[in-house]
């Protein structure tokens, strides 16, 4: 029994960590590509291109790490191995 829950628990983890790190691809690699085409749009006199390669790949990165530590103790209380309060 102990050893199906294991499985389960590495599966959604496994699972979570993918997610993260296909969003942290997209956000630092992926994004910056469209930097140059992004320029061509001004908001507040700054080029969107520079604000989302400078300013938005941060804001996000901290958004997934929150995101990512409520998601982990969710699957850590599901499968009994979360932490005591």
């Amino acid at each position: 029994m102990a050893n199906n829950t294991d499985e389960i628990y590495w599966q959604k983890t496994s699972n979570l960590m993918k997610v993260m790190m296909a969003l942290w691809v997209f956000f630092g690699f992926i994004v910056h590509m469209f930097v140059v085409p992004l320029n061509s749009i001004k908001i507040l006199g700054f080029p969107l291109g520079f604000y989302m390669a400078s300013q938005g790949s941060i804001i996000i990165f901290v958004i997934m790490l929150f995101w990512f530590a409520k998601a982990q103790d969710k699957i850590d209380r599901e499968c009994g191995v979360a932490e005591e309060e």
